[in-house]
């Protein structure tokens, strides 16, 4: 066991415009995970987070129903909250941004900037609707795309082209609240400026970010950082700028600092000096002589120039400790595609639990979450088939089966005593606690439910080659004894799965008259005592809920909920990112046609990845150690280093590769196969992803 560690965690706030909905729960799910997982190793660890309240949509909304703006976020907080508790998602604290404490910190760390002279004023051209007497947002005005000539684009971005643009820009402007034609005007604002800090973030960003992530950002280092604007003309809902009447900060100025006011209203609720765990003291700080904390943000990939450029720009001007990292992760898809409505895969938090139990999607996610920014995607029969196959046919079938037949009149609910077979049953079980505790830790979720199943697996079938339900009416101490294994082994998998589903492990304790388990308690082994009454830990489900689900996320009319995701997500995209050149038929010619014997002399396997590691000067290649079954174990290099840069993460994949493919000498070694990998031509750097199976009819993921 690691020494203690102090550590505080965030996710990014959600809109206190709109509804939590599943892509949302991408996030929050599994920084949940990890923090549990901390809290189970005995770190203090912290979970704070808040509604993010401010802006524009939020005034619109609110004078729309006639409501004040408090009133409208106050009631979207306690929804926000009510979602996140039935997907048993726990904060520590959640929060507001519109709080006292926002305030200050949002004040505080404006004066040190403009102490340090980072604070420039701008004249820009805007629209302003004279009818709504507002500036208005890229998001309420639509006209002709500048570059296309498409219609009916918003004024920032177009959906038809791609191109990006000021919303003054617009042909034939009009405002989307009213209908009203804006004018341009031109009105003075605040930057702030970060090429004072270009060499500062240019070291900053690759340490605290992953390479992926760095190496796209530290693009618009080549030439010097733009400022950023940080205000906004009244009306606005958020803190007016000190010094500056009727200019308000950006929503985005005020949304991280949300994090530290968050944590500031835990530290008062709890009498802890907030210096302790967060420092004003700069990167090497340890608050007050304490031990050092570590402070860690999970986000979306939508939102890094936010949280990896102008947020640390704005803590390091302040002497505020910056994150040690962000971790950042990618989109959610349905079915392969983006989330729709008219489809019914835009699916709200609600709506997915009017349904479905909280646990199957939690579980699922697990099994999909890999540490990286690929997209993630929620097959929705693959979900079903998972979730049944897997949690409840083979491991949650461990604890049924076994619980049910040792509370059996003829063995009186009472363990018994390991033979040779069962405990080394039990010591496999107990010996993967080291290698998940690993995956845990460095978030690659979906190798816990892998490492479960093999371990489920053996379970299975010591289960069944022992036949208990046999021996149990010619042997019933031998039955004992094998039953006495698998509650063992069942109960160390639901510790291992606690920090995934942590009422199925509170459930699976209590059947063992145990409460509140921690890492350590795998390693320990149950016999001789009583165990009680099962309760039943997880369902099948039923393709018909799923599909009622669907009609009814289809059927629901858009909400301002909805729109209000959309605006902020169109928001957060950064505009001085360069748009990826498109590949063309001319880029990728056909190779010459081939007939169908040639493709059937390809003997096409499919193996399990042991091992996966960069080549040592070479910036392509990836060294894989295959497990192929019946022909042992395969060797091959492949050139994908550039989609991989973890390549950690392929670990426990399935993937398919040509095994009858001529051993191939390279200067690194001998490369014995081709592994199949899927992607777009041309795209480098970018997320190939394997042609696999992880058994019959699932993707791999």
């Amino acid at each position: 066991m690691s020494e203690k560690r102090r550590i505080v965690v965030t996710s990014a706030l959600p809109y206190a415009n709109g509804d939590i909905h599943l892509g949302h729960l991408v996030e929050y799910i599994q920084t949940d995970f990890w923090v549990r997982f901390q809290k189970m190793r005995g770190h203090e660890c912290l979970y704070v987070c808040a509604d993010d309240t401010h802006g524009t949509p939020i005034m619109i909304r609110a004078r729309a129903e006639g409501i004040t703006p408090e009133e409208l976020i106050a009631r979207s907080h306690a929804l926000h909250l009510k979602d996140f508790t039935d997907f048993e998602v726990t904060f520590d604290n959640y929060y507001t941004t519109n709080s006292p404490e926002n305030k200050e910190l949002s004040e505080r760390i404006f004066a040190a900037a403009e102490k340090h002279g980072y604070i420039t004023t701008k004249s820009s051209p805007q629209l302003y609707c004279t009818h709504c007497g507002m500036f208005l947002p890229d998001r309420y005005v639509k006209g002709t795309c500048p570059k296309c000539g498409a219609e009916n684009q918003y004024g920032d971005s177009c959906d038809k082209c791609g191109a990006t643009y000021g919303a003054e820009e617009l042909g034939h402007p009009t405002c989307t609240t009213c209908g009203a034609t804006p004018e341009v005007r031109d009105s003075e604002h605040l930057y702030f400026e970060l090429e004072p800090q270009h060499e500062y973030l240019e070291k900053w960003i690759p340490a605290h970010t992953t390479s992926d992530i760095s190496n796209k950002l530290l693009e618009w280092f080549r030439e010097p950082l733009r400022g950023w604007c940080i205000s906004r003309d009244a009306p606005y809902f958020g803190f007016e700028i000190p010094g500056h009447p009727n200019k308000f900060f950006y929503v985005w100025v005020d949304a991280p600092i949300g994090y530290r006011a968050s944590l500031a209203n835990w530290c008062a609720q709890h009498g802890q000096d907030i210096n302790a765990w967060w420092p004003e003291d700069g990167e090497q700080g340890t608050g007050n002589g304490e031990q050092k904390t570590e402070l860690y943000h999970f986000i979306g990939k939508d939102i890094i120039r936010f949280h990896c450029l102008f947020w640390p720009g704005m803590l390091h001007g302040a002497g505020i400790r910056t994150p040690d990292k962000v971790f950042v992760h990618g989109f959610l898809t349905v079915n392969g595609e983006k989330m729709s409505k008219s489809k019914g895969t835009f699916v709200n938090a609600r709506t997915y639990l009017d349904h479905l139990p909280a646990a199957a999607l939690r579980y699922y996610y697990a099994c999909k979450l890999s540490g990286t920014t690929d997209d993630m995607d929620l097959n929705l029969a693959d979900f079903v088939q998972r979730v049944n196959s897997d949690l409840v046919g083979k491991i949650t079938n461990l604890a049924s089966r076994g619980a049910q037949m040792l509370n059996k009149p003829a063995l009186g609910g009472m363990l018994g005593t390991l033979d040779e077979e069962g405990r080394k049953l039990v010591e496999f079980a107990q010996s993967r606690a080291d290698v998940i505790a690993q995956h845990y830790e460095n978030r690659r979720f979906s190798q816990v439910p892998v490492e479960v199943s093999k371990i489920a697996d053996a379970a299975n079938e010591y289960f069944d080659r022992r036949e208990p339900w046999k021996t149990i009416k010619t042997d019933v101490e031998t039955t004992r004894v094998t039953l006495t294994a698998i509650l063992n082994v069942f109960r160390i998998l639901a510790i291992y799965l606690k920090p995934i589903l942590p009422t199925y492990a509170e459930k699976s304790a209590a059947l063992f008259g145990e409460s509140d388990w921690t890492w350590s308690d795998a390693a320990k082994t149950l016999e001789g005592q009583p165990i009680g009454k099962y309760e039943y830990l997880a369902t099948r489900i039923d393709a018909k809920q799923v599909e009622a689900m669907v009609e009814a996320a289809k059927v629901k009319p858009a909400s301002s909920g909805e729109v209000a995701h959309e605006s902020r997500a169109s928001k957060n995209k950064a505009k001085a990112a360069d748009r990826e050149p498109q590949a063309t038929s001319q880029d990728f010619p056909l190779k010459p046609e081939i007939a169908f014997p040639d493709f059937e002399k390809l003997d096409l396997r499919v193996g399990t990845v042991l091992s996966c590691e960069t080549v040592p000067k070479s910036s392509k290649l990836l060294k894989f150690e295959l497990d192929a079954g019946a022909l042992g174990k395969r060797t091959i290099f492949s050139g994908i280093r550039g989609a991989y840069p973890d390549p950690a993460a392929l670990v426990g994949k399935e993937v398919v590769f040509v095994a009858n493919l001529a051993p191939r000498k390279m200067s690194v070694g001998v490369s014995e196969g081709m592994i199949l990998f899927a992607g777009e031509p041309g795209v480098t750097g970018g997320v190939l992803t394997p042609f696999a199976t992880a058994g019959a009819g699932t993707p791999c993921t």
